[in-house]
């Protein structure tokens, strides 16, 4: 569940768009139609892909790695050409790349449910993320330019009360779909949803372009593209290839390399996709570092929950899927009564509390074993840890677009969009290495003192890179199979523990770079 609904600036991303042109009521209402379906889409399959993995996994036979690249790859393409996506609609036009958008997503998902093996799906997938760079900016871009100022608030509204909706359903009818059907229904619902937009937008949408076209920084998406696949494929590839493996480094070091003369070519291009004079800003730089390490904290640690449910816990696809419904209600309603918080106390104090808490969340996520009830057991921690969140985004969105003029509003949200969705693609690969290590350690141990053939030890030794998802000797008789099993669950949960305590590390290290960049004044 890389990211639960939408992003921490989407709201402000509409709200300081370019000047609305005056469009009758009805134009309006099909506007809205179209951005919250479209957008509605993308939002769906960020949390349901996450619930669908074992399944994924036991039928397509996958490693832990390959279904890690399941999430990575569309991840990727998304985080690092989102904002070229805002500026090719600026560019060609709103609604024609929005629509172009919607049409790879659906045909991408097609393929996502018509692969026979994980390297179809993961292309597949990697698609899935261009036609998502696509679609996410252009939705906001086109309420943003259909909608004047004195109506955006309630367009906004609208528009977010469905996502929370989109946010809160998707992952349990993606469950549904899988306890009863298939995976592959939770690619294909994406097509019918994308007809509709399809043909609303080509009859009802208008078509508008910006006053003052950005220029496209090619180099600069090109770099961020191959700067951070290369180090993602460096941390989910070295568990298995190791660090002296010749692929990885050239990986890590084509990533870092890449990244570096990123930084070289933003600060050389006429018009930056990531303007890093922005970050000369002290509210802005630590609004984004907030955000850097609490959504790698979120991103990263929620991509393993629906797994422990499921292949840990023997929780239903759809049981795993409603589990944090707590976590988006909460969201969801506390929204509002968050966004007054900067206009009565400030925005320090919500963004020092909110990671703090939400640090106590993931520290509850350590605490249970194998069994029990879900309201004794993970219940508390995804209600402390949506309490925490529910206090720091709204004032972190407010942080983000009171530190910079109106002028470059609408880039600035861009910017934390962004790196909301790269956070999460970092952690996930990092997080990954953590979980392989201790797995595989505490697998070892508990093997050893079970004292098992050596027949069984060699046919797990086969299975380790499937990590909760491995398969068991056939041979085993009913009580060996269930002592074997019960160690593999209890070798994930060692490592889900340690990697939902660097989530708290990374909501804490959040906190503290609050409490040192951002200032304590109220919101004028």
């Amino acid at each position: 569940m890389t990211q639960i609904g939408k992003s921490p600036c989407d709201d402000a991303a509409i709200r300081h768009g370019d000047t609305a042109v005056s469009h009758a009521p009805s134009v309006k209402r099909w506007v809205l139609v179209a951005t919250i379906i479209g957008s509605g889409m993308a939002f769906i399959d960020g949390t349901v892909v996450n619930v669908a993995l074992p399944a994924i996994q036991r039928d397509l036979q996958a490693t832990a790695a390959e279904m890690q690249w399941v999430v990575e790859s569309y991840a990727l393409f998304l985080a690092s050409l989102l904002l070229v996506g805002g500026a090719l609609g600026d560019h060609f036009g709103r609604r024609n790349v929005f629509l172009i958008g919607i049409a790879l997503f659906a045909a991408a998902s097609t393929g996502c449910a018509l692969s026979r093996d994980v390297h179809m799906l993961i292309f597949a997938r990697a698609l899935q993320g261009i036609g998502g760079a696509l679609l996410v900016p252009g939705s906001l871009a086109l309420i943003s330019a259909s909608f004047p100022e004195n109506e955006r608030g309630r367009a906004i509204g609208t528009w977010s009360g469905f996502s929370g909706i989109a946010a809160a359903g998707g992952p349990v009818i993606g469950g549904f779909l899988v306890d009863h059907y298939s995976w592959k229904w939770a690619f294909l619902i994406n097509v019918p949803l994308a007809a509709v937009v399809l043909a609303i937008g080509w009859r009802h949408v208008p078509e508008t372009r910006s006053a003052a076209t950005r220029t496209l920084d090619g180099w600069g998406s090109l770099l961020a593209t191959v700067g951070l696949g290369g180090i993602v494929y460096a941390f989910i590839e070295a568990p298995a290839r190791h660090w002296n493996s010749a692929a990885v480094l050239a990986a890590l070091l084509t990533g870092i390399a890449a990244m570096a003369l990123f930084a070289v070519a933003e600060q050389r291009a006429r018009a930056p996709m990531v303007p890093l004079s922005l970050f000369r800003n002290r509210n802005f730089a630590g609004a984004n570092l907030l955000t850097l390490w609490l959504y790698a904290a979120l991103g990263g640690g929620l991509f393993f929950f629906p797994l422990n449910l499921i292949q840990v816990q023997e929780y239903s696809a759809t049981a795993a899927g409603a589990a944090l419904l707590p976590f988006i209600l909460i969201l969801f309603f506390l929204s509002r009564w968050s966004g007054k918080l900067v206009d009565q106390v400030g925005a320090k104090l919500p963004l020092v509390a909110g990671p703090a808490i939400a640090a106590c969340g993931f520290a509850l996520f350590a605490w249970p074993g194998i069994g029990g009830s879900y309201w004794l057991t993970f219940f508390p921690a995804v209600v402390v840890l949506g309490f925490g969140m529910a206090v720091t985004v709204a004032p972190l969105t407010t942080t983000v677009m009171n530190s910079i003029g109106q002028d470059l509003a609408g880039i600035a949200s861009g910017v934390n969009n962004a790196v909301s969705r790269t956070a999460a693609l970092l952690a996930i690969a990092v997080f990954g290495m953590v979980m392989a290590w201790v797995f595989d350690s505490s697998l070892t141990t508990k093997l050893l003192a079970m004292d098992v053939s050596r027949e069984v030890a060699a046919f797990l030794e086969g299975q380790r890179d499937k990590l909760a998802g491995a398969a068991l000797p056939a041979n085993l008789d009913g009580a060996s199979a269930a002592m074997v099993r019960r160690a593999i669950g209890e070798a994930y949960v060692a490592g889900f523990r340690w990697i939902m305590l660097l989530s708290a590390a990374l909501a804490l290290l959040s906190a503290l770079g609050a409490w040192l960049m951002i200032d304590g004044k109220k919101s004028s």
